[in-house]
């Protein structure tokens, strides 16, 4: 059994990727909630970590004693390890791109993951009012998204990025958690995508229990 280490469901976007691949593809897991307190070298939530992962950080998965981190190479072990729920594109130069942007994701958007934390059981349209008219990083990360989706969806027909669920829709599920928690201006074609996936059933049970939380 996979064992998937995890932060608070409410607040952290990199944990939410792989449990939301996990989820949404049905293949199953045990869950292995570490929850913040302090992330100092000698706080519980270090100290959890410690006999898992060189790192301290979630996510962490373990796959029959062995620990991988990073949400870009669990996603990469869980498409090789399942390639029958093809997680990646099948044909080679759409698979690059869904590689390309999910790793775009991976390391940029700063201005948007800076300004706008995850938290999904919150409003923050007033913050969120408040960061699109100050914060000009912000503003280019969003157009950069616009033309991203924009493209994807029309070159590949929806409702998913590339056609049908992906690694690259987990991989930006929590930045459309962030556009509509902080109500950040879209077009419609983009909201609605934003929509469909805050409807997937793997996001839909992420919401729920951190809701709970």
């Amino acid at each position: 059994m996979l064992e998937l280490y995890i932060g608070n469901k409410n607040y952290s976007s990199w944990s939410m990727r792989p449990w939301v691949l996990l989820t949404q593809a049905g293949i199953p897991f045990e869950e292995k909630m570490v929850r913040f307190d302090a992330f100092t070298p000698g706080s519980q939530f270090k100290r959890s970590l410690e006999p898992v992962s060189p790192t301290g950080k979630v996510p962490v998965l373990v796959a029959d004693g062995f620990a991988i981190w990073d949400t870009l190479a669990i996603a990469e072990y869980l498409a090789e390890t399942f390639a029958q729920h093809q997680l990646w594109p099948a044909e080679t130069k759409t698979r690059a791109r869904a590689r390309s942007v999910s790793a775009e994701m991976h390391s940029g958007f700063t201005g948007l993951r800076g300004a706008c934390p995850m938290n999904i059981d919150a409003d923050l349209s007033q913050t969120g009012a408040l960061i699109w008219r100050d914060k000009a990083a912000v503003r280019a990360d969003v157009a950069r998204l616009v033309q991203m989706w924009t493209e994807l969806l029309d070159q590949h027909k929806g409702p998913m990025l590339f056609g049908t669920f992906s690694i690259a829709d987990a991989m930006f599920a929590p930045v459309c958690m962030r556009l509509s928690r902080y109500a950040l201006p879209l077009p419609p074609a983009i909201a609605a995508y934003v929509q469909r996936v805050e409807q997937l059933p793997g996001v839909k049970a992420w919401i729920a229990a951190a809701r709970q939380e």
